[in-house]
């Protein structure tokens, strides 16, 4: 029989700051190799090794050899839910440099978590995607405005929506063609934006969204970075299709 979750453990691993900043450039989804990580967390090569070994034995991240690298990546969406959830509770670390507060203001404009779109570009896709009837609220609630029973998790299995009557035609204006959403991952969830505190869209159709955006350059990653950029293209298009 096993005993009860060894929360204390994950905590720990979360806890040091060089991981924490490995775990927050990892939520994106993305792979990425130790030596960007190590900058990312602004330690030597030899630190973040003996960093990834321990969320590696942890079960918080995974490992893929590709030629003489090696790639990290998050072990699933509930560690950048558990990532997501503590970056909400936390208090903002202070701007001691211009670089720090322009990083700062562009995670919270535009960013991905773990691989859909959050910050205030995701609330804002949200709400056209409401206005337009492509989503509805199914608990008289008002465009992304949180619960007040909403758990400090940051997603929620049980969200507040579902799809409207105006959905196949606004998401195929987006490039997602829903009939082709047919994977296990659940179609719809919708997550506490941290940095807005509002709900973003997840699951299997926020990361198709998110997909289609980059595909038809109306959204560009950020070098080694989460946050994301809109183009004029993105800026124009989602204007026009949603009001954002």
């Amino acid at each position: 029989m096993d005993g009860d979750a060894d929360v204390a453990r994950v905590a720990a691993l979360m806890a040091e700051p060089a991981r924490a900043k490995v775990l927050m450039a990892l939520a994106d989804g993305r792979a990425l190799p130790a030596s960007l990580l190590a900058s990312e967390a602004g330690v030597s090569p030899q630190t973040v090794s003996a960093h990834l070994r321990k969320l590696l034995d942890g079960g918080l991240v995974t490992v893929e050899q590709s030629g003489r690298h090696r790639y990290y990546g998050l072990a699933g969406p509930e560690v950048a839910a558990a990532v997501e959830a503590l970056a909400r509770l936390a208090k903002p670390q202070p701007i001691t440099s211009l670089r720090q507060s322009t990083r700062a203001a562009a995670l919270r404009e535009a960013r991905t978590c773990y691989d859909h779109l959050a910050g205030r570009l995701g609330v804002a896709l949200l709400e056209g995607l409401v206005r337009r009837n492509a989503l509805i609220r199914t608990d008289g609630g008002q465009g992304t405005e949180r619960r007040p029973t909403d758990p400090l998790a940051q997603q929620l299995p049980d969200g507040p929506y579902a799809l409207g009557p105006n959905a196949a035609e606004v998401f195929a204006e987006l490039g997602v063609d829903l009939t082709a959403q047919q994977t296990r991952r659940p179609l719809l969830r919708f997550c506490v934006d941290w940095s807005e505190q509002r709900h973003h869209l997840a699951g299997q159709l926020g990361a198709a969204t998110t997909q289609a955006l980059l595909t038809r350059h109306w959204l560009h990653r950020r070098p080694h970075q989460r946050a994301v950029d809109l183009s004029d293209a993105g800026r124009d298009s989602l204007g026009a299709l949603l009001g954002c």
